[in-house]
């Protein structure tokens, strides 16, 4: 895969998108949003990867937010357009049937922070900061940042946080529960990519199973939610993974799973 505003890596089950835009701070313009739309596309086919992993090119920022100068030229109809691309790549973001991981190497503004958002979970460096700063040019989150974030830390945080626009810094962010991890700077990465090397070496299916019915199940009462996780042990449990899982533990080794989601 070779891109002008993004780079792409993978190594041992584990892909690792940076966004390449550094004098920009690499904010997303329409190009860089097409780009992530496309590769997202390809992960989600490619079975040899397991675990997906985000973060931003420089030292300064993951990302900044996105591009004001396009945003600036925007009619009301192209303005819906480039809404509605953020949220396709938000979305196949949230719904791709392998874990992400955000590492959040600095500023995650505006679009950053709903890219993150998007992601299933965000380790960040200790300068990083983020918040969601639209209200300050006078319109408001357009990825899903007031939907999203109200998900995780409730309605009042997130109106604060979007009313003010302003910024946290990644501490206070892991205090709201919104960062899971907050790391020296220049350990985030290693950090990031042991875990995100700990979770290719688990079951696709399973993670997969997991991953789709937390996401389902939140928005669900619990009977529903309860039901849709019966449904997917079940299935997990017919996986030629779960079989290998089991061997192994009886056998007293280690697994090798080897499964995949095409079957």
């Amino acid at each position: 895969m070779s891109y002008e505003t993004i780079l792409f890596e993978q190594q041992e089950g584990v892909a690792t998108i940076t966004m390449n835009r550094p004098k920009a701070l690499n904010a997303l313009n329409s190009q860089l949003l097409g780009e992530l739309n496309e590769t997202l596309d390809k992960i989600a086919g490619d079975e040899n990867i397991r675990v997906l992993v985000l973060t931003g090119s420089g030292e300064k920022a993951f990302v900044a937010g996105a591009d004001i100068g396009e945003l600036s030229t925007l009619n009301p109809v192209q303005a819906r357009y480039f809404a509605i691309n953020g949220h396709m790549v938000m979305d196949k973001l949230q719904s791709l049937p392998i874990p992400v991981i955000a590492a959040v190497n600095g500023f995650a503004l505006g679009g950053g922070l709903e890219l993150a958002l998007a992601c299933d979970f965000i380790y960040a460096s200790d300068n990083a900061k983020i918040g969601l700063p639209e209200i300050n040019l006078g319109i408001i989150p357009g990825f899903g940042g007031t939907q999203r974030l109200s998900r995780i830390v409730g309605k009042n945080l997130a109106k604060e946080m979007i009313f003010t626009g302003k910024m946290i810094s990644a501490e206070e962010a892991e205090r709201k529960g919104i960062i899971n991890r907050v790391l020296p700077a220049d350990q985030l990465m290693a950090e990031v990519q042991k875990t995100a090397g700990i979770m290719a070496a688990k079951g696709k299916v399973s993670l997969n199973a997991a991953k789709k019915t937390v996401n389902d199940g939140v928005d669900v009462d619990l009977s529903n939610g309860c039901a849709m996780e019966i449904n997917a042990f079940a299935l997990c449990l017919a996986s030629e993974d779960a079989k290998e899982g089991t061997t192994a533990f009886l056998e007293k080794r280690s697994p090798v799973f080897k499964g995949g989601l095409k079957g």
